[in-house]
């Protein structure tokens, strides 16, 4: 399959990604992956690996629509919680009697 990573062509395929992979040890990946194999690869690790440039000059959007395409599992940021509203005891104990809760 061919795609541009960092304005530069690439001709990538599962298997060759596989074979480039093999025998590097997956950094931490806190952010968005890719899994290859049995490892979970952080993006940007798999796309300087495959394409032997420096991080800065790709995106991990480029590299996660390559490896999407190529058919490997993706996977993005995992989005943030939503916060909690805190409730004081007067809240609680007015919401467990079925009063609506003051703001």
């Amino acid at each position: 399959m061919r795609c541009v990573i960092a304005r530069f062509p690439f001709d990538l395929t599962k298997s060759g990604v596989l074979e480039s992979m093999k025998g590097i040890k997956p950094e931490h990946a806190p952010g968005e992956s890719v899994i290859i194999g049995r490892r979970t690869y952080p993006v940007k690790q798999v796309g300087q690996v495959i394409t032997r440039q420096d991080r800065r000059d790709f995106s991990a959007g480029e590299v996660l629509r390559a490896m999407t395409q190529l058919g490997f599992t993706c996977r993005d940021l995992a989005p943030a919680p939503a916060p909690t509203r805190v409730v004081n005891p007067l809240q609680q104990a007015s919401a467990m009697l079925g009063a609506p809760v003051a703001a």
